[in-house]
C-alpha cells in the first residue's frame, strides 16, 4: 500500500461494481481497499483514519446507514459517501441528516464520484491538520521542545532524552563543537522532575583555575585573601536541580578529585570550611574529546571517566543529518529576522545545494551564524552565506547522485514547509504531477504530517 496516495475504502456487495469502481479510482491516483460487507471494513477505521469511505446502502449484514452511524461514533470528521441504486429523496435527506458527506444515486459517473471523493479527502486532511496543529500548540507549552530535525539520529536522541529525563543518573554528552550539547542538557533538565529547580551551566574551560574551585564549591568568609563573606557555590545553588559541566576535559586534575567525591557522596565542602553540605543534584557533563584516550594519556582522571561514563549520549554532526539542514537554516533565519526586525530573502536552489554539500565543521552553530549573515546582508553573494560555503574542499567527496537526491529531497521538503503540508499547494509550487510528487515523497521517506503549521 502506498500511504502517500489518498486512501479510499469502497464497500459494495456487487462484485462487478466493486471491480469497475476500484479500477476507476486507482486510475485517478487513489489507493483503494474494497469490501463486500460493511462490518469487514470497520477494522480499518479509527479516529486518526486519513481515509474517505464510500459505501452502498443496501447490503447483507450492516447497511450503509448503520455503517454511517458506527463511523460517526468513532469520529464525526471521517467523510462517508453513500451510494444506492434505490435512492429516493427521503433516504438522501436522512443520510445527510445522519452526517453523510454526500449521497450518490446509481448509476453514477466515475468523474462525479472522483470529484466528490477529492473534496471529501481534502476536508478530512484539513480536519487532521487542525488536530495536529492543536497538538503541536499544546506541545509548545511543554519545556524542552526545541530539538529541531527529522533525521533518524535526532529522533533517536529525542527518544533517549525522554527515557532518561526523570532518572537521577548522571550523563555524559559527547559531540563535536557546535552540535548542541548545551541545548541537549537544557532539554534533559526542562523535561525532568527537576525542571522547577535551577539549571546551572558551568564552562570548565572558561573559568580561571584560581577561582574555579570557589565557583563550584563556594567558600567561607576569610577562606583566602579577599573572601570577605561566605559565598554559596554553584553546586549548592543548584540543589534540587541540574549542574551542566561543559568542556569537562578542561577541569584541572586536582579539582577532578573533588568532583569525583561530589558525584559519589553528593556532598560539598566549601573552601575554608569543615562543614559538609548535602546536595541533591543531577550532573550532566559534556566533552568534545575522547575522555578514555585522555585518561590513558594522563590528561583526565580514569576513575572520574568511569564515574561519568554510566550513560553517554552522542550528538550527531550536521554532516550526519544533511536532511535537516534546510529546516535548521530556515529556523535560524526566522529567529535572526525577528531579532533584527528585517525580512528574509528567498534562498535560491543554487545556495540550497551549497548548504547541502558543505561539510559544516562548526556544525549547527556554524549554520546558525550563516543564516544570520544571510538575513542581515539580504543578497545571494558569497558574503551572506560565508566564504567557507563556497571554498569547502570537502564538498567534492560527495558523489553527484547523492547531491542530486539531497537537492531534490530538500526542494520538496522546503515546498511542503512553506505550504504547511498542503499537497495541493505544493503541487502548484513545484509544478509537478500529483503521482510524481507522491512517488518522490515515498522514495525519500517524506511524511507531509511533519510539515503541518505550528504557528
Amino acid at each position: 500500500m502506498n500511504e502517500n496516495l489518498p486512501q479510499i475504502i469502497f464497500i459494495d456487495d456487487d462484485k462487478f461494481i466493486r471491480k469497475s469502481t476500484t479500477q476507476s479510482l486507482e486510475m485517478a491516483d487513489f489507493e483503494v481497499t474494497s469490501y463486500s460487507r460493511a462490518d469487514s471494513a470497520l477494522k480499518e477505521i479509527d479516529n486518526d483514519c486519513a481515509k474517505v469511505i464510500v459505501s452502498d446502502i443496501k447490503m447483507p449484514g450492516l447497511s450503509g446507514l448503520e455503517l454511517l452511524q458506527r463511523v460517526k461514533d468513532i469520529d464525526t470528521g471521517i467523510p462517508v459517501i453513500l451510494i444506492t441504486g434505490q435512492g429516493d429523496i427521503a433516504t438522501a435527506v436522512q443520510a445527510m441528516r445522519d452526517g453523510a458527506y454526500d449521497f450518490l444515486e446509481k448509476p453514477f459517473s466515475a468523474e462525479n464520484l472522483i470529484e466528490v471523493i477529492r473534496r471529501a479527502y481534502d476536508k478530512r486532511m484539513l480536519i487532521l491538520e487542525n488536530r495536529h496543529l492543536k497538538t503541536e500548540l499544546e506541545l509548545q507549552n511543554i519545556p524542552g521542545q526545541r530539538l529541531i530535525g527529522k533525521a533518524p539520529a535526532i529522533q533517536q536522541l529525542r527518544t533517549q532524552i525522554s527515557r532518561l529525563a526523570n532518572t537521577d543518573t548522571d550523563i555524559l554528552l559527547w559531540g563535536e563543537t557546535g552540535t548542541g550539547k548545551d541545548l541537549v542538557a537544557r532539554n534533559l533538565h526542562e523535561v525532568s522532575k527537576r525542571s522547577k529547580a535551577p539549571f546551572v551551566a558551568i564552562n570548565c574551560g572558561a573559568l580561571p583555575e584560581n577561582i574555579i574551585e570557589s565557583e563550584l564549591f563556594g567558600h567561607a568568609a576569610g577562606a583566602f585573601t579577599g573572601a570577605s563573606k561566605t559565598r554559596i557555590g554553584k553546586f549548592e545553588y543548584a540543589n534540587g536541580g541540574t549542574v551542566f559541566l561543559d568542556e569537562i576535559e578542561s577541569m584541572p586534575l586536582d579539582l577532578q578529585v573533588k568532583l569525583l567525591r561530589v558525584l559519589h557522596d553528593r556532598v560539598v565542602e566549601p573552601l575554608g570550611s569543615n562543614k559538609q553540605i548535602d546536595i541533591d543534584i543531577r550532573v550532566i557533563a559534556a566533552t568534545k574529546i575522547d575522555l578514555k584516550q585522555a585518561s590513558d594519556q594522563g590528561l583526565f582522571r580514569e576513575d572520574l571517566y568511569y564515574r561519568l561514563n554510566v550513560i553517554t549520549l552522542t550528538l550527531p554532526t550536521l554532516r550526519n543529518r544533511v536532511e535537516d539542514i534546510p529546516l535548521l537554516f530556515h529556523h535560524y533565519a526566522l529567529i535572526a529576522a525577528a531579532r533584527h526586525e528585517c525580512d528574509i530573502a528567498e534562498i535560491d536552489p543554487e545556495q540550497l545545494q551549497q548548504l547541502l554539500v558543505y561539510p559544516w565543521p562548526g556544525n549547527v552553530r556554524e549554520l546558525k551564524n550563516a543564516a544570520e549573515r544571510f538575513v542581515l546582508l539580504g543578497d545571494t553573494t558569497e558574503q551572506n552565506l560565508g566564504e567557507v560555503i563556497h571554498s569547502g574542499d570537502n564538498s567534492d567527496t560527495v558523489n553527484l547522485h547523492d547531491r542530486v537526491e539531497w537537492f531534490e529531497k530538500s526542494l520538496i521538503e522546503q515546498a511542503l514547509e512553506k505550504c504547511q503540508g498542503s499537497i495541493t499547494e505544493t503541487l502548484t509550487m513545484l509544478a509537478t504531477p500529483r503521482k510524481t510528487l507522491y512517488d518522490k515523497m515515498q522514495k525519500y521517506g517524506i511524511d507531509k504530517g511533519n510539515f503541518k503549521s505550528t504557528d
